[in-house]
């Protein structure tokens, strides 16, 4: 049987109210993602909880969703280990460990550079990603929930500034 091709994508935004360098310490801080994305839950489950320590480990958490039948889903469920962190490059990777979605072999990269004019005006995030194939879905579902994630990532960060 021949093995399934991995589902690849990236989602990027540019923010205006941030150079990289004020963006990258809200990015790095894995722990508290539900900072900026407000509809999920973020707690520390494992590690240092400090910016910056590889190994820790993040349960996430959102909100029941309706299904077409009509009756509410249980929102998503997962925890995430952070794998790599460069502060340099500022560019921090982490991959899904466990959840109940179906993800498999889930692997993130989220990367912050200079936007125009040298990091004057503001600043542009990418957030990467690779996976197996999750039964039931279609590789556009991912690209959609990752899309509107970014999106409200940024949302929650420029109401912040």
């Amino acid at each position: 049987m021949a093995e399934q091709q991995k589902w690849e994508g990236k989602v990027s935004a540019k923010l205006t109210s941030f150079t990289a360098d004020q963006l990258w310490p809200m990015l790095a801080d894995f722990c508290n993602l539900n900072k900026w994305l407000p509809t999920i839950g973020c707690e520390h489950l494992e590690g240092s909880p400090a910016p910056g320590e590889l190994g820790c480990i993040r349960v996430i958490s959102g909100p029941a969703v309706p299904s077409n039948d009509g009756t509410m889903k249980p929102g998503v469920r997962a925890q995430e280990k952070l794998i790599m962190i460069d502060p340099t490059e500022r560019c921090l990777s982490y991959e899904v460990i466990e959840n109940n979605s179906g993800l498999k072999n889930y692997v993130a990269t989220m990367k912050v550079s200079t936007g125009d004019n040298d990091n004057q005006n503001g600043s542009v995030i990418e957030w990467s990603y690779i996976s197996d194939p999750v039964e039931g879905w279609r590789s556009e579902d991912l690209f959609c929930i990752m899309k509107y994630n970014m999106d409200s990532i940024v949302k929650g960060m420029e109401e912040a500034s």
